[in-house]
Protein backbone atom coordinates (compact mmCIF):
# COMPACT_ATOMS: atom_id res chain seq x y z
CA UNK A 1 0.00 0.00 0.00
CA UNK A 2 1.43 3.28 -0.85
CA UNK A 3 1.90 5.95 1.71
CA UNK A 4 2.95 9.45 2.13
CA UNK A 5 5.01 11.29 4.41
CA UNK A 6 3.16 13.44 6.68
CA UNK A 7 3.74 17.05 6.68
CA UNK A 8 6.45 18.32 8.82
CA UNK A 9 4.65 20.17 12.31
CA UNK A 10 4.83 23.42 12.64
CA UNK A 11 7.71 25.29 14.84
CA UNK A 12 6.73 25.83 17.99
CA UNK A 13 6.98 29.66 18.03
CA UNK A 14 6.42 31.55 15.57
CA UNK A 15 7.08 35.84 14.52
CA UNK A 16 6.13 37.89 11.32
CA UNK A 17 7.71 40.50 9.92
CA UNK A 18 7.61 42.85 6.77
CA UNK A 19 10.59 43.26 4.28
CA UNK A 20 11.75 47.18 4.81
CA UNK A 21 14.39 46.93 2.70
CA UNK A 22 16.36 44.43 -0.16
CA UNK A 23 19.28 45.67 -1.43
CA UNK A 24 21.15 43.60 -4.09
CA UNK A 25 25.09 43.81 -2.39
CA UNK A 26 26.62 42.08 -6.00
CA UNK A 27 27.42 44.48 -8.64
CA UNK A 28 24.87 44.26 -11.52
CA UNK A 29 27.35 42.69 -13.79
CA UNK A 30 27.95 39.79 -11.25
CA UNK A 31 26.32 36.25 -12.49
CA UNK A 32 25.65 35.91 -8.94
CA UNK A 33 22.82 37.70 -7.01
CA UNK A 34 22.96 38.70 -3.59
CA UNK A 35 20.65 41.09 -1.42
CA UNK A 36 21.07 42.26 2.05
CA UNK A 37 17.28 42.25 3.35
CA UNK A 38 16.02 44.48 6.29
CA UNK A 39 13.09 43.42 8.15
CA UNK A 40 10.80 44.76 10.71
CA UNK A 41 8.62 42.93 13.74
CA UNK A 42 6.40 44.45 16.32
CA UNK A 43 6.78 41.74 18.35
CA UNK A 44 8.43 42.50 21.50
CA UNK A 45 8.97 39.06 22.74
CA UNK A 46 11.45 37.96 20.00
CA UNK A 47 14.63 38.04 21.49
CA UNK A 48 17.29 37.48 18.68
CA UNK A 49 20.41 38.94 18.56
CA UNK A 50 23.23 39.40 15.92
CA UNK A 51 24.75 36.22 15.66
CA UNK A 52 21.75 34.02 16.43
CA UNK A 53 20.03 32.49 13.54
CA UNK A 54 16.39 32.49 12.38
CA UNK A 55 14.52 29.80 10.56
CA UNK A 56 12.84 31.52 7.55
CA UNK A 57 9.37 30.08 6.52
CA UNK A 58 8.92 30.03 3.04
CA UNK A 59 5.64 28.66 1.40
CA UNK A 60 5.61 24.45 1.54
CA UNK A 61 6.04 22.28 -1.88
CA UNK A 62 4.33 18.68 -1.98
CA UNK A 63 2.21 19.14 0.65
CA UNK A 64 4.48 20.61 3.36
CA UNK A 65 3.15 23.67 5.00
CA UNK A 66 6.75 25.35 4.81
CA UNK A 67 10.12 25.49 3.92
CA UNK A 68 12.31 26.21 6.51
CA UNK A 69 15.92 27.52 5.67
CA UNK A 70 18.63 28.91 7.84
CA UNK A 71 19.93 32.70 8.04
CA UNK A 72 22.25 34.31 10.10
CA UNK A 73 20.94 37.60 11.87
CA UNK A 74 24.07 40.51 10.95
CA UNK A 75 22.29 43.63 12.19
CA UNK A 76 19.58 44.42 14.63
CA UNK A 77 18.62 47.60 15.89
CA UNK A 78 15.25 47.77 18.47
CA UNK A 79 13.40 50.91 17.55
CA UNK A 80 10.83 51.49 20.74
CA UNK A 81 8.43 49.24 19.89
CA UNK A 82 9.88 47.44 16.55
CA UNK A 83 12.87 45.29 15.62
CA UNK A 84 14.84 45.83 12.28
CA UNK A 85 16.81 42.88 11.61
CA UNK A 86 19.03 41.96 8.52
CA UNK A 87 19.98 38.80 6.57
CA UNK A 88 22.07 38.07 3.62
CA UNK A 89 20.55 35.93 0.90
CA UNK A 90 22.33 34.16 -2.47
CA UNK A 91 19.57 33.31 -4.92
CA UNK A 92 20.30 29.48 -5.62
CA UNK A 93 19.52 26.97 -7.55
CA UNK A 94 20.19 23.08 -7.88
CA UNK A 95 20.40 20.78 -9.58
CA UNK A 96 17.81 17.11 -9.30
CA UNK A 97 19.54 14.28 -9.49
CA UNK A 98 17.26 12.54 -10.78
CA UNK A 99 16.16 13.87 -14.08
CA UNK A 100 19.64 16.36 -14.54
CA UNK A 101 16.78 19.59 -14.20
CA UNK A 102 17.71 22.53 -13.06
CA UNK A 103 15.32 24.18 -10.34
CA UNK A 104 15.11 27.37 -7.92
CA UNK A 105 16.04 26.96 -4.28
CA UNK A 106 12.77 28.01 -2.51
CA UNK A 107 13.80 29.67 0.30
CA UNK A 108 16.41 31.74 -1.54
CA UNK A 109 14.31 32.46 -4.06
CA UNK A 110 10.98 33.27 -2.34
CA UNK A 111 13.38 35.96 -0.45
CA UNK A 112 15.07 37.90 -3.59
CA UNK A 113 11.60 37.73 -4.79
CA UNK A 114 10.17 39.73 -1.89
CA UNK A 115 8.91 43.57 -2.36
CA UNK A 116 8.58 45.86 0.39
CA UNK A 117 5.85 45.24 3.05
CA UNK A 118 5.90 41.84 2.35
CA UNK A 119 5.04 39.36 5.09
CA UNK A 120 7.72 36.85 6.45
CA UNK A 121 7.01 33.96 9.06
CA UNK A 122 10.12 33.13 10.93
CA UNK A 123 10.97 31.02 14.09
CA UNK A 124 13.74 30.91 16.18
CA UNK A 125 16.09 32.83 17.55
CA UNK A 126 18.42 29.63 16.88
CA UNK A 127 22.19 29.58 18.71
CA UNK A 128 25.28 31.40 16.84
CA UNK A 129 28.44 28.94 16.30
CA UNK A 130 31.18 31.54 16.92
CA UNK A 131 31.45 32.70 20.03
CA UNK A 132 33.49 35.28 20.38
CA UNK A 133 37.09 34.19 23.48
CA UNK A 134 36.80 36.39 26.56
CA UNK A 135 40.77 36.82 25.95
CA UNK A 136 40.97 40.04 24.21
CA UNK A 137 44.71 38.67 23.88
CA UNK A 138 43.14 35.32 21.70
CA UNK A 139 43.77 35.64 17.92
CA UNK A 140 40.87 34.99 15.67
CA UNK A 141 41.30 33.39 12.42
CA UNK A 142 38.05 33.40 9.99
CA UNK A 143 37.86 31.24 6.66
CA UNK A 144 34.78 31.67 4.30
CA UNK A 145 33.35 31.81 1.07
CA UNK A 146 30.31 33.28 -0.55
CA UNK A 147 27.48 34.08 1.96
CA UNK A 148 29.65 32.68 4.71
CA UNK A 149 30.83 36.18 5.16
CA UNK A 150 27.49 37.04 6.54
CA UNK A 151 28.39 35.99 10.42
CA UNK A 152 32.28 36.97 10.20
CA UNK A 153 30.86 40.59 9.23
CA UNK A 154 28.50 40.56 12.48
CA UNK A 155 31.69 39.06 14.62
CA UNK A 156 34.08 41.52 13.55
CA UNK A 157 32.09 44.57 14.30
CA UNK A 158 30.88 42.81 17.73
CA UNK A 159 34.91 42.65 18.27
CA UNK A 160 35.58 45.99 17.38
CA UNK A 161 32.24 48.64 18.29
CA UNK A 162 31.30 46.31 21.11
CA UNK A 163 33.86 45.26 23.00
CA UNK A 164 37.14 47.00 21.85
CA UNK A 165 40.51 47.29 22.96
CA UNK A 166 40.76 43.90 20.64
CA UNK A 167 44.78 42.73 20.84
CA UNK A 168 44.74 39.88 19.24
CA UNK A 169 45.41 39.11 15.97
CA UNK A 170 41.80 39.08 13.80
CA UNK A 171 42.29 37.77 9.85
CA UNK A 172 39.96 37.05 7.56
CA UNK A 173 40.44 35.12 4.46
CA UNK A 174 37.78 34.98 2.70
CA UNK A 175 36.80 33.94 -1.02
CA UNK A 176 34.99 34.52 -4.33
CA UNK A 177 34.72 33.26 -7.86
CA UNK A 178 35.05 36.79 -8.67
CA UNK A 179 35.99 40.41 -7.36
CA UNK A 180 32.26 41.44 -8.31
CA UNK A 181 31.11 38.57 -5.82
CA UNK A 182 32.71 39.68 -2.76
CA UNK A 183 30.20 40.63 -0.14
CA UNK A 184 30.47 43.86 1.92
CA UNK A 185 34.07 44.11 0.35
CA UNK A 186 33.67 45.19 -3.69
CA UNK A 187 33.59 48.95 -4.98
CA UNK A 188 29.84 48.86 -3.69
CA UNK A 189 29.45 47.74 -0.58
CA UNK A 190 32.47 47.79 1.30
CA UNK A 191 31.60 47.87 5.11
CA UNK A 192 34.47 45.81 6.57
CA UNK A 193 36.36 49.01 5.11
CA UNK A 194 35.49 50.16 8.25
CA UNK A 195 37.71 48.13 10.40
CA UNK A 196 41.10 48.25 7.75
CA UNK A 197 42.23 50.77 10.06
CA UNK A 198 41.98 48.75 12.99
CA UNK A 199 45.30 47.76 13.98
CA UNK A 200 45.13 43.92 14.75
CA UNK A 201 42.71 43.37 11.84
CA UNK A 202 43.47 42.01 8.07
CA UNK A 203 41.76 40.91 5.29
CA UNK A 204 42.67 38.83 2.74
CA UNK A 205 40.46 38.67 -0.75
CA UNK A 206 41.09 35.59 -2.78
CA UNK A 207 39.56 35.04 -6.08
CA UNK A 208 39.09 32.17 -8.51
CA UNK A 209 41.83 32.13 -11.47
CA UNK A 210 39.23 31.54 -13.71
CA UNK A 211 35.96 32.42 -13.04
CA UNK A 212 34.11 31.68 -16.06
CA UNK A 213 35.26 27.87 -15.94
CA UNK A 214 34.26 28.11 -12.48
CA UNK A 215 37.59 27.43 -11.06
CA UNK A 216 38.01 26.94 -7.23
CA UNK A 217 38.71 29.78 -5.34
CA UNK A 218 41.97 30.39 -4.61
CA UNK A 219 41.19 30.44 -0.78
CA UNK A 220 43.98 27.69 -0.30
CA UNK A 221 46.78 29.95 -2.31
CA UNK A 222 46.26 32.93 -0.62
CA UNK A 223 46.74 31.13 3.18
CA UNK A 224 49.99 29.95 1.47
CA UNK A 225 51.20 33.03 0.78
CA UNK A 226 50.87 34.06 4.26
CA UNK A 227 51.73 30.64 5.27
CA UNK A 228 54.27 31.49 8.72
CA UNK A 229 52.08 33.73 10.78
CA UNK A 230 48.53 31.74 9.65
CA UNK A 231 50.67 28.14 10.95
CA UNK A 232 51.78 30.38 14.19
CA UNK A 233 48.40 31.27 15.01
CA UNK A 234 47.21 27.70 14.52
CA UNK A 235 50.02 26.81 16.85
CA UNK A 236 48.62 29.52 19.79
CA UNK A 237 47.05 27.80 22.23
CA UNK A 238 44.32 30.52 22.54
CA UNK A 239 43.57 30.99 18.69
CA UNK A 240 39.90 30.49 17.78
CA UNK A 241 39.22 29.42 14.12
CA UNK A 242 35.91 29.68 12.25
CA UNK A 243 34.88 28.43 9.07
CA UNK A 244 31.64 28.97 7.20
CA UNK A 245 30.80 29.11 3.73
CA UNK A 246 30.07 25.98 0.91
CA UNK A 247 31.32 22.64 1.73
CA UNK A 248 33.71 22.28 -0.77
CA UNK A 249 35.79 24.67 0.47
CA UNK A 250 37.48 22.20 3.14
CA UNK A 251 39.56 20.14 1.02
CA UNK A 252 41.60 22.62 -0.36
CA UNK A 253 42.03 24.21 3.40
CA UNK A 254 42.74 20.83 4.43
CA UNK A 255 45.59 20.35 1.73
CA UNK A 256 47.54 23.85 2.57
CA UNK A 257 46.79 23.28 6.02
CA UNK A 258 48.87 19.66 5.61
CA UNK A 259 51.50 21.80 3.79
CA UNK A 260 51.58 24.04 6.49
CA UNK A 261 51.96 21.60 9.20
CA UNK A 262 54.70 19.84 6.95
CA UNK A 263 52.37 16.21 7.01
CA UNK A 264 48.97 14.80 7.09
CA UNK A 265 49.75 13.50 10.51
CA UNK A 266 50.92 16.93 12.50
CA UNK A 267 48.04 18.70 10.81
CA UNK A 268 45.37 16.11 12.23
CA UNK A 269 46.88 16.46 15.79
CA UNK A 270 46.33 20.55 16.09
CA UNK A 271 43.36 20.00 13.93
CA UNK A 272 42.16 17.51 16.70
CA UNK A 273 43.54 19.54 19.69
CA UNK A 274 41.35 22.42 18.08
CA UNK A 275 38.51 20.59 17.57
CA UNK A 276 38.85 19.27 21.70
CA UNK A 277 39.02 22.31 22.87
CA UNK A 278 36.29 23.66 21.35
CA UNK A 279 38.87 26.70 19.39
CA UNK A 280 37.55 25.02 15.89
CA UNK A 281 33.71 26.07 14.77
CA UNK A 282 32.81 25.91 11.17
CA UNK A 283 29.07 26.42 9.78
CA UNK A 284 29.17 24.99 6.03
CA UNK A 285 26.41 24.51 3.51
Amino acid sequence: MQTTKPPAPPPARTYSAVLVQSRRITSPASREEVRHLVFRTGDTSFGGTPGNCIRVLAPGQFGNAYHGRLYSIMDMERRGDATEFAICVRRCSYIDDFNGEEYKGVASNYLCDMQPEDALQFAGPVGYPFVIPEDRTADILMLGMGTGIAPFRTLIRQIYEKIGGWQGRVRLYYGARSPLEMLYMNDENSDLANYFDQPTFKAFQAVSPRPAFDAPVALDKALEENAAEVWEMLKRPNTQVFVAGSGNMLAPVDKVMVELAGSARDWASVHAQLRSSGRWSEVLY
